[in-house]
């Protein structure tokens, strides 16, 4: 038999426990055919010459578009002082129209010294509008154009439930904190439809690079994280220009949902138009559970907490009033919706679990595979209330290298050691499956992946030693545990026969080497579906095998 593709001379792991490793990979039809089979050839044949050949990547909470966007704005990350924030907003202020809106992304109010101040944007923007996003994305800061169109200037402005406009003897700041954000989105959204195709573009062409065959995309449609009520258009419109080359599950996020009419025997609930719901599209394009956001985050203190922060006489808060966020969750459970409940601080778990616990009682669904999204500070009897319910953790790990040291300092050191867990949720029975947030922090999964293995910080703090795993099971997570959270470990995540050919070419072998050196390792290649959608001239390829 000849197949469609055939790779030689590789070191393979498969994260198959039946086969865990080969030497041969054969494709046909976008599937795995065989592993190490005698006597077969291909149309296409790769002789890796010793390189390692792993599952393809996935990220089981990212912001596409968000990142996408991103990529034309005034970049902010990795700044360390104020006064190069104020430049870098100048410089992109010069090249703009007069009533142009200048807007920047990944600032750290704690690398800088503070949030940036209204009055110093204003001389820096020249009387611009000026929209600058917390790396966090909890946090907004915007400058006095911007609050005298929203109404805060003159107090006409209505501060959404679970927001803050924060205040100094001044007045208002210009930080606009989680649902606040919303006053000054609406001056931006919606985006336009051919703006988001190719932002998602762009994304997809540094996701394949990275060895990324499959994304969650965690937010869609509505809240101040969704880019427009259009976003799966938008989604539609790169798949069918050929630019989106990594399979979605996206989030629709709880704002966007509504109630639905339908029969009178039909369970009351919200969803979206003609009850489209979780499992909806193909593998290329599917849609995922409901977002909803309960708290905010621990970098800007808005993380709902039981105890207050170390550095602030403040216990957080809840996005919206517990009764409303509670009958969100339920009102979409009912209507066959799978749940993701971003919950960051232990309060805010709390009301997750207890809320998921009531719709399994009045809505049973053993396979529902409700989320913890973040899940960042969680105790030992919410771990085992998580295990009980069946509920799925999605923590960052790339966070304790990027944040650690301000996240450890704003619980301080009696909690630090519990920050975004790993280990311990899998004593428990639960799958932790990979994921990096991006853009709030760096999304290559092998950058995720050596820091579930060293838990380090920027400062070389160990964060919870204990809770380090080994790199099999980090490889585990950004590959088949990812499949499993999306439902569709029966279709990618291992290289396993019958299952989609998604993997990856990398230099080494990431179980083998140094943890030191997991995240030095190259891709050489990617394929989806057995198809290059990164590297095909390394390999000697057209651009589509």
């Amino acid at each position: 038999m000849i197949a469609d593709l055939l790779v030689r001379n590789a070191v393979i792991v498969t994260v198959d426990d039946a086969a865990p490793r080969a030497h041969t990979l054969a494709v046909h039809h976008g599937r795995v055919l065989a592993l190490d089979a005698d006597g077969l050839r291909g149309e296409v044949e790769i002789d890796a010459q010793g390189a390692a050949l792993v599952p393809g990547f996935g990220d089981a909470h990212n912001h596409m578009a968000w990142f996408g966007s991103s990529l034309d704005e005034v970049d902010l990350s990795g700044l360390t002082d104020l006064a190069t924030l104020y430049g870098r907003v100048a410089e992109r202020a010069a090249t703009l129209a007069p009533d142009a809106f200048v807007i920047g992304a990944g600032y750290d109010d704690t690398a800088i010294g503070g949030h940036p101040h209204r009055r110093e944007l204003d001389r820096a923007a020249g009387g611009r509008p000026v929209v600058l996003k917390h790396r966090s994305g909890h946090v907004t800061t915007v400058n006095s154009p911007v609050l005298e169109r929203i109404g805060v200037l003159d107090g006409s402005a209505v501060v959404p439930e679970g927001g803050v406009v924060v205040r100094d003897d001044d007045g208002p700041t210009g930080t606009l904190e989680e649902q606040a954000q919303n006053l000054a989105s609406a001056l931006l959204v919606p985006y336009p439809t051919d703006d988001l195709a190719r932002a998602i573009g762009n994304a997809s062409a540094v996701y394949a690079a990275e060895g990324l065959t499959h994304v969650t995309e965690c937010g869609i449609g509505g809240g101040w994280v969704g880019r427009s009520p259009r976003e799966l258009a938008a989604y539609q419109q790169a798949r069918e220009a050929g630019t989106l080359t990594v399979r979605v599950q996206l989030m629709p996020v709880a704002d966007a949902l509504h109630p639905l009419e339908g029969h009178a025997t039909d369970p009351e609930g919200i969803g979206l138009d003609l009850a489209i719901r979780t499992g909806f599209g193909d593998d290329r394009l599917r849609i995922g559970p409901m977002k909803i956001f309960t708290d905010g985050s621990l970098v800007a203190r808005t993380a709902a907490m039981r105890d207050p922060f170390c550095d602030r006489h403040s216990h957080g808060y809840l996005q919206d009033d517990p009764e409303l966020l509670r009958s969100r969750i339920l009102g979409a459970h009912a209507t066959g919706w799978r749940i993701a409940a971003h919950a960051i601080g232990d309060r805010a778990i709390d009301l997750a679990l207890d809320a998921i616990a009531e719709m399994q009682r009045r809505h049973p669904r053993p396979d529902a595979r409700p989320r913890i999204e973040h899940a960042a500070v969680t105790t030992p009897d919410q771990i085992a209330r998580m295990a009980e319910l069946g509920v799925t953790p999605v923590p960052q790990a790339r966070f304790l290298y990027e944040i650690g040291d301000t996240m450890a300092a704003a619980i301080g050191p009696d909690r630090a050691a519990g920050l975004y867990r790993h280990a311990s949720f899998l004593r428990a029975g639960l799958r932790v499956p990979g994921s990096s947030d991006r853009p709030v922090a760096a999304g290559a999964p092998l950058l995720g992946m050596q820091s579930m293995v060293q838990r380090r910080s920027a400062t070389g703090a160990v964060i919870g030693p204990d809770e380090r795993v080994d790199a099999a099971t980090a490889l585990r997570a950004y590959t088949l545990d990812a499949a499993w959270i999306a439902g569709e470990e029966r279709e990618r995540g291992s290289l396993t026969p019958g299952k989609l050919a998604d993997f990856v070419l990398l230099t080494d072998d990431v179980t083998a080497v140094d943890p030191e050196r997991i995240a030095d390792v190259g891709v050489v290649a990617t394929f989806v579906g057995g198809r290059c959608t990164h590297g095909a001239e390394k390999l000697g390829l057209d651009q589509e095998v």
